[in-house]
């Protein structure tokens, strides 16, 4: 018997039976109890479902160090009849995994790409503006945005537009930014953070409330096997070429720097691998 037959066929087999769960209707994830002055976590996401595809390191912040992760919801997608559903299932999303939620605008900002930023300089500059005024109000101490190649316009948008907003703030505002990645892999990541198999349950549980989005494309489903194959990526691309892979199952990749000085610097050579039992919060001193 060869045992790979039955490895696949119970992948095939789970993948099709998760077809079959239900969507969004599952109790609330208790949150943690946090001090008035927890360190902030800003996640800009471009568009409602980002903020927990990619949000294994802030979930790992917000349970282990007792951080205060916040999503801002970039836009609310380019479909205008959905904006109003597709916000719904993000404060159902948010409210299973624990995280607060900042809107930009009542029905999110609009035309968030390079075109709109090389094109129409004044509308952009608006939308710098609210996004600016939400990392002066806030503080945070970390912000998760995408990186500047993640393929889809409007993540690549909402790159450049964090960017810009952090440029327009003083010289004295600082944090770590951890740029993400879904739709376009980066070149440089330098962080792999392992997501044990409870958090990760509980992320796609989360993203099983953009009831909406999932029934067109049941992603949900395929994340898993993204964070499988991050480990294989992330063993060379974060520990250096041809070493081993960790024993990981699942992980997120990101790259780590520090806004300081009005720019983004680097915070260490070569790359970081942070394991379950390991604390995250390490990663911010």
């Amino acid at each position: 018997m060869n045992p790979y037959h039955h490895l696949v066929a119970e992948y095939a087999r789970f993948a099709k039976e998760g077809k079959t769960y239900p969507l969004g209707k599952f109790a609330r994830t208790p949150r943690p109890d946090l001090a008035v002055n927890a360190p902030k976590v800003l996640i800009f996401s471009p568009h409602p479902d980002d903020e927990v595809i990619i949000g294994g390191l802030a979930l790992r912040l917000l349970r282990e160090a007792k951080w205060n992760v916040i999503n801002v919801a970039v836009t609310q997608g380019s479909n205008k009849e959905r904006q109003a559903g597709r916000l719904a299932e993000l404060k159902a999303c948010c409210d299973c995994i624990g995280f607060g939620l900042v809107q930009t605008t009542p029905t999110g900002l609009e035309k968030v790409n390079v075109t709109t930023r090389e094109q129409e300089p004044a509308y952009w500059a608006q939308s710098v503006k609210v996004v600016a005024n939400i990392l002066a109000e806030h503080q945070p101490r970390v912000i998760l945005f995408p990186h500047d190649t993640d393929w889809n316009s409007s993540h690549i948008g909402t790159h450049h537009l964090v960017h810009d907003a952090l440029k327009s703030l003083p010289p004295s505002f600082s944090c770590f930014a951890v740029e993400t990645e879904f739709w376009g892999a980066m070149a440089t990541p330098n962080l792999m953070v392992e997501i044990s198999a409870p958090d990760l349950a509980d992320l796609i549980t989360a993203l099983t409330f953009h009831v909406g989005e999932v029934q067109r494309n049941p992603y949900h489903l395929s994340l898993p096997a993204w964070m499988q194959d991050n480990v294989r990526r992330g063993g060379e691309l974060v520990g250096g070429q041809g070493g081993a892979a960790p024993d990981f199952t699942f992980a997120t990749l990101y790259r780590l720097r520090k806004w300081h000085q009005g720019r983004l610097e680097p915070m260490f050579e070569g790359g970081r691998q942070l394991a379950a039992n390991a604390k995250p919060a390490d990663l911010f001193l």
